[in-house]
């Protein structure tokens, strides 16, 4: 069952969002400053027009009259400069700062651990890198600075209006009661809903994602109805949660609405009725009238963008929250001494309850060559990714060269042991790229060497750009051998005296897996080599066998030992050979060489 990566809290996520504008001092300043100059003048043309009405009302002389007409125009032309320059500072300073969140984010999605993301699944972490990051840089690029313009603008809208005439403040308090009960009351359910809507989007996600992978079984099996059934189950709650969040717009929009309309009105009669005892003037109210319908605007972009933060901030809680995963390393890492590996009383669980390994003891000496068999499930693979440091022990240790492998970092790690599947991925770029990844920088030379080592140069050469070539999407299309050799030559690369081998050919044709055979045998010379036999060909070239039963090591030794034992192992022989006979005779095992 996957577990959802962790999500941070209000805290958290006000502290990151402190942290991230504190990068750019001088920008935001620049912003915020560009904004209320911006205001000001704003500001300024209905003063000026409640001035032009006195002054008409008074019988002003016409040269006083254009020069405040041109006065207003001026205002409203440096406004609009003004306004360009303001937005240009708040967008020049959200690309930066989402620019920052991405690589962050990235860097801390490649920093968490395999077996984090396993237990997580495809369809949270899809869902964060691609939903969450669109939801939050359309926050970043418009629903932020859309939302300082307004709150700058309301809070000098109200001050300008208090010094036309300190009475105009009672229309503004009919509104602010409903403004602040409607806020409030969306405010505390918005967070938890809008992250429970982005969590049903991921469970969707993962659904889909778990059938268009396993399509093939599941047709198969017959399982076509129970995926289906799956996918509307996860679909109606993401609806569920999505109607929430839009009923909770459907209250809180028109009570907004209501409170930025009604004092608008009230101010006119409640002017009116003022002006009439003569306790402000004509120009007074033209300006108070003015100022109250300028409340509109902020007020609206409020309203229509505050949801748009609520999406974001929990967008970025969950994009953040990754780095609660990330185990910090120790100040100083240890160096291994030597290639020497030990398993202490290991155990490891998937769930708290459900135990898989029970107190493994087992060293290997460098260079030595161990498959590892057993029945489906018995916990050869689990056995293969806690060597390999995939997970990490519920009890006991691993350890290499006298150190665990969980106090080495990932870098170091993958430089003493390395892990072989049946999985591999062709990133986009090109045929050296993709091979030099496992050492950025290392000289041409040794990538065609390292190609060589595992018999790809034949195909190499042929590509139309060589080691120039672009492959992955969009590129040349590389057949699952060829994948797998680009796979190896990273390894060789690499260069792990360890390698832990869980059937890297089994998902590939008889006639490839035969041919890859001889480049994985290139790889695995000379180094620490435990191969998962799921087929025991490749148990009888080894050195040593570990025979694993409902997670434990019921049996070590040499395979002849084993059989003459007529033990767990012998029965496994003779099952396999009895089936190889009456089949094709098909050997594809991953090797393991002399």
């Amino acid at each position: 069952m996957s577990r959802s990566l962790p999500v941070a809290d209000g805290t958290q996520v006000r502290r990151y969002a402190r942290d991230l504008v504190r990068r750019y001092p001088g920008l935001f300043r620049a912003t915020v400053g560009l904004h209320v100059a911006a205001a000001l003048a704003t500001l300024a043309g209905p003063r000026l027009l409640g001035n032009l009405v006195e002054a008409v009302r008074a019988g002003a002389a016409v040269r006083a009259l254009d020069r405040l007409t041109i006065t207003i125009a001026g205002f409203v032309l440096l406004q609009g400069i003004l306004t360009r320059f303001a937005y240009l500072a708040s967008a020049r300073l959200g690309e930066r700062i989402l620019a920052r969140l991405r690589e962050e984010f990235l860097c801390r999605v490649l920093t968490l651990p395999l077996a984090t993301v396993e237990s997580a699944g495809t369809g949270d972490l899809l869902t964060r890198t691609t939903r969450d990051v669109d939801a939050l840089s359309k926050c970043v690029r418009f629903a932020v600075p859309e939302t300082m313009i307004a709150l700058i603008t309301l809070v000098l809208v109200v001050v300008a209006l208090l010094l036309v005439s300190p009475l105009f403040a009672v229309p503004l308090l009919i509104g602010v009661p409903i403004m602040v009960v409607g806020t409030r009351w969306y405010l505390r359910r918005a967070p938890a809903a809008y992250l429970r809507q982005n969590a049903a989007y991921s469970d969707v996600t993962e659904g889909l994602t778990e059938t268009v992978e396993g399509a093939r079984t599941v047709e198969a099996l017959g399982r076509q109805q129970q995926r289906i059934d799956r996918t509307d189950a996860d679909l109606r709650r993401s609806w569920l949660a999505e109607r929430y969040t839009l009923f909770l717009r459907t209250v809180w929009w028109p009570m907004i609405e209501i409170s930025y309309v009604l004092p608008v009105a009230v101010t006119l009669l409640y002017g009116g009725w003022l002006n009439l005892r003569g306790l402000v003037t004509l120009g007074q109210l033209t300006s108070a009238v003015i100022y109250v319908q300028l409340l509109v605007d902020p007020l609206d972009r409020l309203s229509g963008w505050l949801d748009e933060l609520e999406v974001g901030a929990a967008s970025l809680a969950r994009l953040i929250g990754v780095a609660a995963v990330v185990t910090p390393m120790p100040a100083t890492a240890l160096e291994p001494s030597g290639g020497r590996i030990e398993v202490r009383g290991v155990r490891f669980a998937y769930q708290a309850d459900r135990e898989v390994l029970h107190g493994i003891d087992l060293t290997l000496e460098p260079g030595e060559r161990l498959a590892v068999v057993g029945v489906s499930g018995a916990g050869k693979s689990t056995l293969g990714r806690l060597l390999a440091g995939v997970h990490q022990p519920t009890e006991g240790s691993v350890t290499v060269g006298g150190v665990s492998l969980a106090e080495l970092p990932p870098e170091r790690l993958r430089a003493e042991v390395a892990l072989v599947t049946q999985e591999h991925h062709v990133f986009i770029g090109t045929l050296r790229d993709n091979v030099a990844m496992a050492r950025p920088g290392v000289p041409e030379g040794e990538v065609r060497a390292a190609l060589a080592a595992v018999h790809a140069q034949i195909w190499v050469d042929r590509l139309p750009y060589g080691l120039d070539t672009m492959v992955g999407t969009g590129g040349v299309q590389l057949s699952p051998a060829q994948a797998q050799q680009v796979a190896l030559a990273r390894l060789i690369l690499a260069d792990p005296h360890t390698l832990v081998l869980d059937e890297a050919t089994a998902l590939l044709d008889p006639r490839a897996a035969r041919d890859l055979e001889r480049s994985l045998a290139a790889v695995v010379r000379g180094r620490t080599v435990v191969a998962i036999a799921h087929r025991l060909f490749s148990a009888h070239d080894a050195d040593r066998v570990a025979v694993i039963e409902d997670g434990r090591i019921v049996e070590l030794g040499p395979h002849d030992q084993l059989v003459a034992a007529g033990g767990a192992y012998a029965a496994l022989w003779r099952s396999w050979r009895g089936g190889a006979e009456a089949g094709d005779g098909d050997r594809a095992a991953a090797p393991i060489a002399h």
